[in-house]
């Protein structure tokens, strides 16, 4: 198996600092990342010889860290499936998640997730990496879903995540017309009492953040675009049952099933700067046809 390596020739500006400052400060690497670099499965070589963290550095140095090897987990079996790929670069991809599909295997369903189907893809193009899913989506939430390719990259991505620098648009359908077009739903979220599953806004629960605009209005329903601030489970469906509004479909919180077979919801776009290349990426897709044939 190839491990991940980067290599930097170091500037004048580094010039005698510690080699384990440039690895937090220049390289954003987490604690957790320097142990694994300085484990015995890891390497730090300068100028192809190996040093410790406390090396200090020299213009024109070059640097070279070696990550351990990954293990690719025996529990997400490579299986091949449609795998609907909207960016792909070496350090990253953007998928298109179908409704009905998990993001990743659990204890009772080992097979036919979105993983198992990005397992298979790894396997055929020899990319020596396990699974990193940056941004996940129920099983029958649909749309854009964020895979980083290996664990330097998931590490910085992860970290856009939770500076709230990773954009998610979601688009859904709900029940009746919204007295305010354009709002925020700001009510705390935690499990419901007896239920492994079920979340409800109460208020020990963890803060939760939602925006909302009504892009279409029908008789019976608002077509909505959504923004969360925060990423609870459930946050999206549990924050428009609780003013009233739940998502079709979504009879979990509510929602009528007759029209459409699973919530009304989906990932639209994904937009965030590219920890490696810092360009500016943005991804969309396309109403699912379900979504279509209920706005139709």
């Amino acid at each position: 198996m190839n491990n991940y390596i980067i290599r930097r020739v170091i500037e004048k500006k580094d010039h005698g600092s510690m080699l384990r400052d440039y690895l937090y400060d220049e390289l954003k690497f987490s604690q957790r990342l320097v142990k694994k670099v300085k484990s015995p499965l890891g390497n730090i070589r300068v100028n192809g010889e190996k040093k410790t963290v406390r090396y200090m550095f020299q213009e024109g140095d070059r640097l070279e860290i070696e990550f351990p090897p990954e293990k690719i987990s025996d529990y997400i079996q490579p299986e091949k499936m449609a795998l609907e790929i909207v960016f792909e670069d070496e350090y990253l991809m953007i998928v298109n998640k179908p409704a009905g599909i998990a993001t990743v295997p659990s204890r009772l369903h080992r097979t036919g997730t979105l993983a198992n189907a990005i397992a298979y893809y790894y396997e055929k193009r020899n990319i020596p990496f396990t699974i990193h899913i940056v941004t996940r989506l129920d099983k029958d939430t649909s749309g854009l879903v964020l895979i980083a390719k290996h664990q330097y990259s998931h590490s910085l991505l992860s970290d856009l995540q939770r500076e709230n620098k990773i954009r998610r648009t979601y688009r859904s359908i709900v029940h009746g017309n919204l007295k305010r077009k354009k709002g925020t739903i700001n009510s705390p979220i935690g499990r419901k009492p007896d239920s492994i599953i079920e979340r409800m806004v109460k208020n020990d629960g963890k803060r939760a953040v939602t925006h909302y605009e009504v892009v279409q209005e029908m008789k019976r329903y608002s077509y909505v675009q959504i923004e969360l601030e925060t990423g609870r489970t459930h946050q999206i469906r549990v924050h428009f049952s609780s003013i009233g509004h739940p998502l079709v479909g979504d009879d979990l919180y509510g929602g009528e099933t007759g029209t459409i077979l699973r919530q009304a919801l989906y990932c639209s776009e994904i937009s965030f700067i590219h920890p490696f290349t810092k360009q500016y990426i943005q991804r969309n897709c396309n109403e699912p046809d379900d979504f279509a044939r209920l706005l139709s």
